[in-house]
């Protein structure tokens, strides 16, 4: 099976953190950026670091490549999903799977990445689930399905985030239930969450 491309969206501004770039942070004395880009497993290169509309530099993973937002009225995770498939039409990538996933996922799967790609076969998306908790930042695209996504946000006529561009798809999903007691999805966005996360890595 040809190696999925990946899209680590990292491009949050960590407001409820106090504006701390979660990419950056630590979590068992490793980078959220780093845990993320290990347990994705094997993908093509290079994998894309999705930074922002500021297109803020962290320090990358050997062989990443940072993208920061195009210059589109619109922000957030779908705003780095478009920038990943511009990025990758600009290198002639314009078939194949892309898979994303969010920074603030520090127990992500190992080999996450083809896991996902697999799931997604004979479908236009697939997202991650862990039981009734659903991640729509944690996904396999068909790049030929959202090859116009860039041009959709930029004609507004996109859908607001990722969880509906997922409906609009009528995407597949994958449960990770079976794979995991624990939810492996778990994401930072509060100091609570932060706590927690440390805490459960730390009893690892």
């Amino acid at each position: 099976m040809t190696l999925p491309h990946a899209v680590i969206l990292a491009g949050g501004r960590g407001e409820r953190l106090g504006g701390v770039r979660k990419a950056d942070l630590r979590i068992g004395g490793i980078r959220l950026l780093d845990r993320v880009a290990a347990a994705l497993g094997p993908v093509a290169q290079p994998l894309l670091v999705s930074t922002g509309p500021d297109g803020y530099r962290f320090k990358l993973p050997d062989g990443a490549l940072a993208v920061p937002d195009l210059p589109l009225p619109h922000a957030g995770p779908l705003a780095g999903l478009a920038a990943a498939v511009a990025s990758l039409r600009t290198s002639g990538v314009v078939e194949g799977i892309l898979v994303s996933v969010a920074v603030d996922t520090p127990f992500l799967p190992s080999r996450f990445a083809e896991t996902m790609a697999q799931s997604s076969e004979g479908a236009s998306a697939c997202y991650a689930a862990h039981g009734e908790n659903f991640y729509p930042t944690n996904a396999a695209w068909s790049l030929a399905t959202i090859a116009d996504l860039p041009e959709r946000l930029a004609a507004s006529t996109a859908p607001p985030g990722p969880r509906a561009l997922l409906a609009e798809l009528g995407a597949k999903c994958c449960d990770w239930v079976q794979q995991s007691a624990v939810d492996p999805f778990t994401n930072l966005n509060t100091l609570v969450d932060l706590t927690a996360l440390q805490g459960r890595a730390n009893s690892r």
